[in-house]
């Protein structure tokens, strides 16, 4: 829901609640926020993939993935890595503090039209942000989807997002779901090795198969290429592009790969377009 006035002008959010995903330097922190007029809040659309500018006033914003379905209620979801000034700042946020967040902007994954398939997400580290919206997306419309496989890895346990989700999850029954770090740790009972290679230890069917992936570029550089010997066709590839993004509405340029801008063509895109644009693997 763009501001029709003027697209540069963001609607107020309250943080409504805040938990730490990840610790350490380039920690990642999950913020769930509340538009502050109920208008916006009820009028607020948005589908898996896209994102939103969000930031704190006085100091600046940054384009972050929405984190969370459109069928979990009238709220938004925002996983944030600390990398910098805007998202310091950020991460200093409280329940109750204030917001800036205009949007949402860019594709989303067509989650309508892969209904009657299988759906297979692979993500690393804090990647799986913009796929949790399509695990959920899924999960609430399960009926309409043949099946949901998730594989998620990270460089230690401690680099993980949404862990307790993951346990839940699995417990349900609601899909199949298959965790893997690089090294191997005490207590952990899950895969050991890097995603790529357990993707072809795991050899997923391409047959009526969606694939998704998004993480590190090296990671997807290695995932792609491991799809393609396992079988699956371009079509049925999707991942995302991350270049910078400043104004959200293809005008200032910043965010270009090829002829196409990653704020209004992406972020989302089928690998069958991407593999033409010499940028994107760059």
């Amino acid at each position: 829901m763009i501001n029709s006035e003027n697209p540069y002008i963001p609607y107020i959010a309250t943080v409504e609640d805040t938990w730490d995903e990840t610790y350490g330097d380039r920690a990642i922190k999950t913020f769930k926020v509340v538009f502050d007029d109920e208008e916006v809040r009820e009028n607020w659309s948005h589908l898996p993939g896209q994102c939103a500018m969000i930031g704190v006033l006085g100091v600046g914003e940054s384009m972050i993935s929405i984190s969370c379905s459109p069928t979990e209620g009238k709220f938004l979801r925002f996983s944030v890595m600390r990398m910098g000034k805007v998202t310091q700042a950020l991460h200093q946020l409280e329940p109750g503090d204030k917001m800036m967040v205009r949007g949402p902007y860019g594709n989303n994954f067509p989650v309508d039209e892969w209904q009657g398939k299988n759906i297979l997400t692979i993500g690393g580290g804090i990647g799986q942000a913009p796929l949790r919206p399509i695990v959920e997306y899924v999960k609430a419309n399960k009926d309409k989807y043949a099946g949901l496989t998730l594989v998620y890895g990270a460089r230690t346990s401690g680099d993980l997002c949404f862990k307790g989700e993951f346990d839940e999850m699995s417990k349900s029954g609601d899909l199949s779901c298959h965790l893997t770090i690089d090294m191997e740790e005490e207590g952990w009972d899950h895969n050991v090795g890097f995603v790529p290679q357990m993707l072809l230890d795991l050899k997923p069917s391409p047959e009526n198969t969606i694939a998704i992936t998004c993480g590190p570029p090296i990671m997807i550089r290695f995932v792609l290429e491991n799809l393609k010997k396992l079988g699956f066709e371009d079509e049925q590839i999707y991942t995302t592009l991350e270049n910078r993004m400043k104004c959200g509405i293809g005008k200032c340029g910043r965010c270009n790969a090829g002829n196409m801008y990653v704020c209004k063509d992406g972020p989302v895109f089928c690998y069958s377009v991407l593999k033409e644009i010499p940028e994107a693997f760059a």
